[in-house]
């Protein structure tokens, strides 16, 4: 026969216990803690002071914070460079032609407008970009395009992206958005850039033609140059040729003649009557010669 006893735990061992854990485990359910670094910053909001007046009882934190989750929660929006390359989509212009707009920017949050973000929108930065910044980027695009023809558009690029450009910076910046780059492409219909092509090829082929105009005067100023140079060469050199023959002629006519009075003479020479004797003529003119 067991003669131990069992030893029963006083009901108010077991109610202790309980309620050492009960206290033990209200922290980690009525406070909560997490952490708001530099490069962000934070909205600690009360989840139950919506009011009728449509207020809200929020304030911008940074660092570690404490909050009770069942009546606070604290939301995070990252306030460096965010870069947003959108899906194309399409205008149209005052005469109705397509153009395509494919468009690229890169903003940042304003600090001191985070609580008014996220009182407006309750939403993170994705979700805004794909939805409101979207929006108003198309309805900037649209708007500024329905000022212009198609012809206009193309001749005016730089400033109808500086229209957009403007009307981006007035809506976003009030939101607390700051645009700090904002680049497009901006592609025309098919049929206007058949159009514009071929205007370019004929630019192309009319300046090609005129400079082939131009290259050809050059060259026949250049021949005609080169003819008068080679004609005038031509000439002094006749001139100098003709110069030197009848220097030649002059020089050598008088020898001939004596030559051929030489070759024609007897060996006689011409007399004449001197008293009883007759005397020789010399022609000392010809000697001297």
């Amino acid at each position: 026969m067991d003669t131990r006893q069992k030893v029963s735990t006083p009901s108010w061992v077991k109610y202790a216990l309980v309620g050492a854990i009960v206290i033990a485990l209200i922290p980690s359910f009525l406070v909560r803690c997490t952490r708001v670094d530099s490069s962000a910053v934070g909205v600690r909001f009360n989840k139950l002071s919506l009011t009728e007046q449509g207020t809200l009882d929020a304030s911008p934190v940074t660092g570690y914070v404490f909050y009770c989750p069942i009546t606070t929660d604290v939301f995070k929006y990252p306030t460096y460079v965010q870069r947003v390359d959108y899906d194309p989509f399409t205008v149209t212009t005052r005469d109705a032609a397509i153009f395509t707009m494919d468009p690229t920017m890169a903003y940042y949050l304003n600090r001191a407008k985070a609580v008014d973000v996220f009182f407006k929108y309750r939403r993170d930065l994705a979700d805004i970009e794909a939805g409101y910044m979207r929006t108003v980027i198309y309805d900037a695009y649209r708007i500024s395009a329905n000022n212009y023809t198609s012809d206009e558009l193309m001749a005016n690029r730089a400033k109808f992206e500086n229209e957009v450009r403007l009307m981006l910076d007035s809506a976003l910046t009030a939101e607390g958005f700051i645009v700090t780059e904002f680049t497009s492409q901006i592609t025309p219909p098919e049929s206007l850039r058949k159009m514009i092509d071929a205007k370019n090829a004929a630019v192309q082929a009319a300046l090609k033609a005129e400079n082939e105009v131009k290259e050809a005067e050059a060259n026949a100023k250049i021949a005609v140059a080169k003819a008068e140079g080679e004609a005038k060469a031509m000439k002094i050199k006749a001139d100098a040729e003709a110069y030197y023959n009848r220097t030649i002629s002059a020089s050598l006519s008088k020898l001939i003649i004596q030559e051929d009075w030489i070759e024609k003479w007897d060996g006689k020479l011409p007399q004449v009557q001197g008293g009883d004797q007759m005397m020789p003529v010399v022609n000392f003119n010809n000697s001297k010669e």
